[in-house]
């Protein structure tokens, strides 16, 4: 590795991810934006719209609604290259805006496996936004089936369009 490609390696923000026990995964990423910034990039449809699904995979959102409340419920809907439509639901149990929110994740297609608890942290540092997702599946098994879905190649490549997304919305541009 040459110098530059060095540099650009050491300055990208990398992604992540530790299994905890048999049942949690820890995602952990810092982006370059305040933590309101990353805040309103995980909690708006409109802006959610833009990270969430991995364009690699070939996978657009065509259901992005949220009603970030305690309480509140939201909908992502994807729509794969074969026109088949993947739903993942939940509600809200905990928001604190900015800093802490926490909601059950429900993937539509394996409902009967049950809900996933997502609590994810934004920690604003010298501003820069640390964020930590600690999802807790509902049995090994169903941790298992999310890593051998593909998900964690997903994830990264959705939270590389949140790094993205979120460093632009810092910079003023849409």
């Amino acid at each position: 590795m040459d110098a530059k490609a060095k540099h650009e390696a050491s300055a990208m923000n990398l992604t992540t991810m530790n299994l905890k026990s048999d049942r949690e995964i820890i995602i952990a990423r810092t982006f370059d934006a305040p933590a309101r910034i990353v805040f309103e990039a995980w909690t708006r449809p409109e802006l959610v719209k833009r990270w969430w699904a991995p364009k690699s995979h070939g996978l657009s959102i065509v259901v992005c609604e949220a009603d970030v409340r305690v309480g509140g419920r939201y909908r992502y809907v994807l729509r794969t290259t074969k026109d088949e439509e993947i739903g993942f639901s939940g509600q809200y149990t905990e928001v604190t805006p900015h800093s802490r929110l926490v909601y059950t994740q429900v993937f539509e297609p394996m409902a009967d496996a049950g809900a996933v608890t997502v609590a994810v942290t934004f920690e604003e540092r010298a501003g820069k936004t640390h964020l930590v997702s600690h999802e807790i599946y509902p049995s090994p098994e169903a941790r298992e089936a999310a890593l051998a879905s593909g998900m964690e190649h997903g994830m990264r490549e959705a939270m590389d369009q949140l790094d993205a997304l979120a460093g632009a919305l810092a910079g003023g541009a849409t």
